[in-house]
């Protein structure tokens, strides 16, 4: 088991990733490109590795302003988005985003307890509750990203 804890602001909140890793998994791989959104490096390591060995491309920013000028440059088909960020905020982050008209599926990355409520009143497309699992990222991602590749 490995856990990735991030250095939150109050010391007392849980905000890292817990998973397993297995065997790799053969067949045919979604090939996402997925924007994952933290200002704790260690989870956007973490991420940005799992979904890489999964066969995703993965670009990683840890703010706002660094994840909004990857989104317009990049064309991501899913943003994996930390709401609680210094200097721009997840909230802020999706509403730049939707008044720019893009239309990219958001999921929250969060510890907060209202990580549902949060992500529906953004419009997100889900959230991942921090901690959380290898087989629910991949899962999550997979459900999101759009159709597959080759």
């Amino acid at each position: 088991m490995i856990e990735v804890w991030s250095g939150s602001r109050d010391g007392n909140e849980r905000a890292g990733l817990a998973h397993e890793r297995g065997a790799g998994k053969g067949g045919e791989r979604a090939r996402a490109r997925v924007l994952v959104v933290d200002d704790d490096n260690s989870i956007l390591d973490t991420v940005t590795s799992i979904l890489e060995s999964e066969g995703h491309q993965v670009m990683a920013a840890s703010g706002g302003e660094e994840a909004l000028s990857m989104v317009r440059a990049w064309h991501p088909t899913l943003v994996l988005l930390d709401m609680r960020m210094p200097i721009m905020d997840g909230w802020a982050v999706a509403k730049s985003l939707r008044e720019s008209g893009s239309r990219v599926p958001i999921v929250v990355m969060t510890a907060a307890e209202n990580a549902r409520r949060w992500a529906d009143e953004i419009g997100a497309a889900g959230h991942l509750d921090k901690p959380f699992g290898l087989d629910e990222l991949i899962a999550i991602v997979e459900r999101h990203a759009g159709p597959r590749q080759n």
